[in-house]
């Protein structure tokens, strides 16, 4: 029976507990690569969460037009604007039965205000966002979105 000295089997234990610098490279490479892999797919999908927001905004941007028209038997003018939701128009012609049709009004998501138009270019009225660029057309993230969509 052979014995083994205590020093041995402490170096022992020391160099297989351990990690080896290429263990720890080869891990962070492959971290490197899953991340690579991951991070476009979680941008993509913010910029799909924001256009998404967007339309429900102008969703609701609309519902709440509608029941004014039906109280008032007329849309907001272009001068009344949007406000014209949360507060009772100072100019005319003045709302027969305003009452308040939203706490208050939504900016888009990417922190400007919704565009409206009475007349409307697509409808009778539009309600609208320019979308990431802030400006009228653009493809993709930069889109209008609006409530002709």
């Amino acid at each position: 029976m052979t014995r083994s000295f205590p020093l041995v089997r402490t170096a022992r234990r020391r160099l297989a507990a351990g990690f080896t610098l290429i263990e720890l490279m080869v891990v962070l490479v492959i971290i490197g690569v899953l991340a690579a892999l991951v991070v476009p797919n979680v941008l993509d999908r913010a910029d799909d969460a924001r256009t998404t927001a967007a339309r429900t905004d102008v969703t609701n941007l609309m519902q709440a037009l509608k029941l004014y028209r039906l109280d008032n038997q007329r849309y907001p003018t272009a001068e009344q604007g949007l406000q014209a939701l949360i507060a009772k128009p100072t100019t005319g012609p003045q709302p027969m039965n305003w009452k308040p049709y939203l706490e208050k009004l939504p900016n888009d998501p990417w922190g400007r205000p919704y565009q409206y138009l009475n007349p409307g270019v697509k409808g009778e009225i539009d309600v609208m966002s320019f979308g990431a660029d802030g400006q009228s057309g653009g493809e993709g993230k930069d889109a209008d979105i609006g409530s002709w969509q």
